[in-house]
């Protein structure tokens, strides 16, 4: 999968399950709204009171499922941040033209942008005519 699949698929799907860790090393999951920059980055927004965004600034190391409609699935590992400046720039119009209403979330000082750096991906297809399954190492 390169970059151009990876961005493709995440946009076509627009929703995933995020993986934390809490400060005891406890796993948290959440259903978030996903949207992909066109180098990769995967990005959603969360409240500052949120379980997710407490776990993201202790460990940056996540998980994401995106997919799962007709039994085509990306499992994905990355390294989590707040972009600022021209990155959370990038990111929010990204996240933006697949979430219109995200302008309005965000003028709330509640409301930051997470971005996902990839690492790591696996991509299953198990329908029976395509079956398949690949992993990828990113830079």
């Amino acid at each position: 999968m390169d970059t151009q699949q990876l961005v493709e698929f995440v946009r076509q799907r627009g929703l995933a399950v995020v993986a934390t860790r809490d400060a005891y090393g406890e796993p948290q999951a959440a259903l978030v709204g996903v949207a992909a920059t066109a180098e990769g980055e995967i990005v959603f927004d969360t409240l500052t009171s949120s379980r997710k965004y407490r776990n993201i600034n202790s460990h940056s190391r996540v998980a994401l499922v995106i997919g799962w409609d007709d039994e085509v699935t990306l499992q994905c590992e990355g390294l989590a941040d707040l972009p600022l400046g021209e990155d959370l720039v990038r990111c929010t119009t990204a996240y933006f033209e697949q979430y219109p209403d995200g302008r309005e979330r965000a003028a709330s000082p509640d409301i930051k942008h997470v971005r996902v750096r990839p690492r790591w991906l696996r991509y299953s297809d198990y329908r029976p005519d395509s079956f398949t399954i690949e992993e990828f190492e990113l830079p």
